[in-house]
């Protein structure tokens, strides 16, 4: 076996031991963690690093030192299926340098966590089967502060009706945000109901979160199902007047595009 090969059943092996299921220690996954790991061919587990990796720079690591070209509408796949979970798993941190970043941004990094990195430095001769079990055996608990700490970053917002929701980080949930609690008491006033209302930094992440989605008003009101992507970012309905409000949130100055508003009208009408 050369030495790609060995790193790479290595990789897989260790993840297994974490207790990662099949798909995500299969060979993507132990190419990804080598990469993240900062692992060549030639190099001992003890070196491992924690850098912080974009997709993109995994991938070009993994093409570089391990053969392996992924093109690139592979990231993606790289993204959703192998480092979604081993950030479930808590073996890596998203966007350890800034937490609150947007999970659409193209800033987003991956990095090994503290933890990993101490297992690893025992990895494959040491004591590093013992240390894998008592991280196992804290996991739920880092699980479980891991996504207290994500909530703390998420923007609340408190809907027209009282309702209270709160949506991933990012300058247009916060503008999202703005629009209810400053647009629309301004603009359409207290009987506004807010019938739609997306996450965007979730919609590339998660095939698309509706945060608040009122089918039967929708229907009721004559506008047909839409998909994520082709609703505007909130959807306001003013009973009052009967006015329904389409309301794109966008950070850039300037009007819609044309193709946008003959989208809305040709949804619509």
């Amino acid at each position: 076996m050369d030495k790609k090969q060995e790193k790479l059943q290595q990789a897989r092996m260790f993840l297994q031991a974490l207790g990662l299921p099949e798909a995500q220690h299969n060979d993507r996954s132990g190419w990804v963690f080598l990469s993240l790991a900062n692992i060549k061919p030639d190099d001992d587990w003890h070196e491992a690093q924690a850098l912080l990796l974009p997709t993109v720079e995994i991938m070009q690591f993994i093409r570089e030192n391990y053969g392996q070209d992924y093109k690139p509408n592979s990231r993606e796949t790289i993204r959703r299926h192998t480092l979604h979970q081993f950030e479930q798993a808590r073996i890596i941190d998203r966007n350890r340098d800034n937490p609150s970043r947007a999970t659409n941004s193209k800033d987003n990094n991956y990095s090994l966590n503290k933890p990993i990195l101490e297992i690893l430095r025992e990895f494959p001769s040491g004591c590093w089967k013992q240390k894998i079990e008592e991280y196992k055996a804290v996991l739920p608990n880092l699980q479980e502060l891991y996504r207290r700490n994500l909530d703390l970053l998420k923007i609340p917002v408190t809907l027209p009706d009282g309702q209270e929701i709160k949506l991933s980080p990012g300058k247009h949930n916060q503008l999202h945000a703005d629009i209810v609690h400053e647009f629309c008491p301004r603009f359409i006033g207290e009987g506004g109901q807010v019938l739609y209302i997306g996450d965007t930094a979730s919609s590339r992440e998660e095939g698309g979160k509706f945060m608040v989605l009122e089918t039967s008003v929708l229907e009721r009101l004559g506008v047909p199902p839409l998909s994520h992507d082709k609703l505007p970012d909130l959807v306001v309905y003013d009973e009052k007047r009967e006015w329904l409000f389409l309301i794109e949130a966008v950070t850039s100055p300037g009007p819609i595009s044309p193709k946008r508003k003959l989208e809305l009208e040709n949804a619509l009408i």
